[in-house]
């Protein structure tokens, strides 16, 4: 009896665990595919979602094509809807600032000389839709190819550039005579409108950066200051001749002015002191002529006899009768 109850009890176990197994089995696949669903429709929905928008950071721009064509420009920083992948794509533009140099470039002045010239320029895309159109078509958005454009036509523009400067111009101890920066406005000029009109390439600036002489210009440069200086010394000689030359005939005629005048004084003197003289002489005739006569013989003697001088005359007459006579013999 014992091992028959055991027994009964055993089968009834058995079929409590069959009939939990067929319970799971009924539930279990149906719940596992819900869940399957459930998390590939979420994943759908994000890929849908990322795929319908677009993000546009700070200083970029993109393209939307759709399949394959360029149908709107976003510039706007931040989320925008579009459609999804396959349909239309996105090509990102980059708008910031870069900047490339062209070298050293030998290039032929106004006057004839050569200058060694080296410059750089600022650009960047447009940011018109329609200029970064024109930038993705010309260059297939490559930066250096852009680059590449660029530096060709600013070549090309110091050559033109610099044939309307003198070397004096871009090459010069006075800073008051440098007018590199005209050169370098003529340069943009140049450049600008043509790059913005074919690649939608805005030129922010442009700038020199190694204005030098080769070795012959700048022997001819030393040559032509040493003829400057020369012209300059020469013209100031002159002018310091012609000044002198001034002095001088001032002089000159300053002089002759004053000698004229001392001779016309001492005329004037002479001739006062000859009236004192003949005045004083008049005087002394009337207060005593017979000394008066004597005084003037005596001057006569003084100036006709000297050391050496022997004369042989008579005593009675002028002017020595007064010696033999006294005052007496002038009545």
């Amino acid at each position: 009896m014992f091992s028959h109850h055991h027994h009964h009890h055993d089968d009834h176990d058995d079929d409590h665990d069959d009939h939990d197994h067929d319970h799971w089995d009924d539930h279990h696949p149906r719940l596992a595919m819900g869940l399957r669903i459930a998390v590939s429709a979420a994943i759908l929905i994000v890929a849908i979602s990322t795929a319908c928008f677009v993000m546009v950071p700070a200083g970029e721009a993109v393209v939307v094509t759709r399949f394959g064509n360029p149908v709107r420009v976003i510039t706007e920083p931040g989320l925008h809807v579009k459609l999804p992948i396959p349909i239309e794509m996105t090509i990102p533009i980059d708008l910031r600032l870069r900047t490339t140099s062209t070298g050293l470039q030998d290039v032929g002045t106004k006057d004839g000389l050569r200058v060694l010239v080296q410059t750089y320029a600022a650009w960047r895309v447009s940011s018109d839709p329609a200029r970064i159109r024109q930038f993705l078509r010309s260059v297939r958005n490559e930066p250096d190819e852009a680059a590449v454009q660029l530096r060709s036509f600013m070549t090309a523009s110091l050559h033109i550039a610099a044939s309307n400067f003198d070397l004096a111009d871009l090459v010069n101890i006075d800073p008051k005579k440098v007018r590199v920066a005209a050169f370098e406005q003529q340069v943009r000029d140049q450049v600008s409108q043509r790059m913005l009109q074919v690649y939608g390439m805005e030129i922010a600036q442009v700038g020199a950066e190694r204005v030098t002489l080769p070795a012959e210009t700048l022997a001819a440069t030393v040559a032509r200051m040493r003829a400057e200086r020369e012209t300059v010394a020469a013209e100031r000689t002159a002018e310091g001749l012609r000044q002198a030359a001034i002095i001088r005939a001032d002089a000159d005629r300053d002089g002759r002015e004053v000698v004229a005048k001392a001779k016309q004084q001492a005329a004037e003197t002479v001739a006062m002191a000859e009236e004192q003289v003949s005045k004083i002489n008049a005087d002394a005739y009337k207060a005593d002529p017979a000394l008066y006569n004597m005084l003037r013989s005596l001057d006569t003697a003084s100036k006709v006899v000297n050391k050496s001088t022997s004369m042989v005359l008579r005593t009675d007459s002028a002017p020595f009768r007064a010696l033999v006579n006294g005052p007496s013999a002038g009545k």
